[in-house]
């Protein structure tokens, strides 16, 4: 998981079972230490559905961005769990929507990605209509880190920030943490662990809410052109390029039937 720019750095324990943050030197790593107590505090006595959100704040006041959110890998589009602001959350269902951007790339490539400028030059050209999206958001840099392991990669932390630049290999250290605590959140839950909100319903289930609309107007549009899956989920993110709006309304219009899809 080590960009091409990343000196690296380890966030493991020490000996003795001490786990606080070292450098790989094996020095404590003070800016480690801040950023664990500042995770701790961040999530201390949060409902288990509040945690991604939380993490999401936390991400924000240690690190040089304006907003964060968090989504989980799905079946054709990730499925967004939590964001620290509505832009963040925007930006977040523009990646879904689109099948692009780089919290797609992060899981695909199982590594972070840094994406410093999307207004010009390298970053702008390899997702352009995201690119233009955040850029008119007032986003410039994005920065996605992986939630996982080499084994698997659950989905993304992502980053926004509103002026160009990259993270420094300290920062992205933090991010990293961040990024540790909320995988074993979220792999935790992905056992079954969950807990019940009060309504009883799982907290997991129930912020995948929106992508289970989508998978729903997906079928109906299945059944109604006699396409597969994939075709189906490519017209309705056409559309909703099309009508500069998100998978998710579009999927919400095909459920109540205001939107029907016609045979090419």
């Amino acid at each position: 998981m080590r960009p091409r720019d990343d000196p690296g750095g380890d966030p493991g324990g020490g000996p003795g079972g001490d786990r606080r943050p070292r450098r790989a030197g094996g020095d404590l790593d003070p800016d480690g230490i801040r950023a664990a107590d500042v995770i701790a505090e961040g999530v201390r006595g949060a409902e288990p559905g509040e945690v991604p959100g939380r993490l999401c704040e936390v991400a924000v006041e240690l690190l040089p961005v304006v907003g964060a959110s968090v989504s989980l890998r799905g079946d054709g589009m990730p499925v967004q769990l939590s964001a620290s602001n509505a832009r963040a959350a925007h930006l977040a269902q523009i990646q879904a929507t689109l099948g692009d951007g780089p919290c797609q790339s992060a899981v695909r490539d199982g590594a972070p990605v840094l994406a410093r400028d999307l207004a010009t030059g390298r970053d702008a050209g390899r997702w352009p209509v995201f690119a233009k999206e955040a850029t008119a958001a007032g986003v410039r840099a994005v920065y996605a880190v992986p939630l996982g392991s080499d084994a698997v990669y659950v989905g993304t932390l992502d980053l926004y920030r509103d002026c160009p630049g990259g993270l420094t290999a300290r920062q992205l250290h933090v991010a990293r943490l961040v990024a540790g605590v909320m995988t074993v959140a979220l792999m935790a839950l992905a056992r079954g662990d969950e807990p019940e909100e009060r309504d009883g319903e799982a907290w997991l289930s129930g912020l995948a809410a929106d992508h289970d609309e989508v998978y729903q107007a997906v079928g109906m549009i299945m059944a109604h052109l006699g396409v597969g899956a994939d075709d189906a989920l490519a017209r309705l993110r056409a559309d909703a390029f099309a009508r500069g709006c998100t998978a998710v309304d579009v999927a919400r219009d095909v459920l109540a039937h205001r939107t029907r899809f016609e045979r090419d």
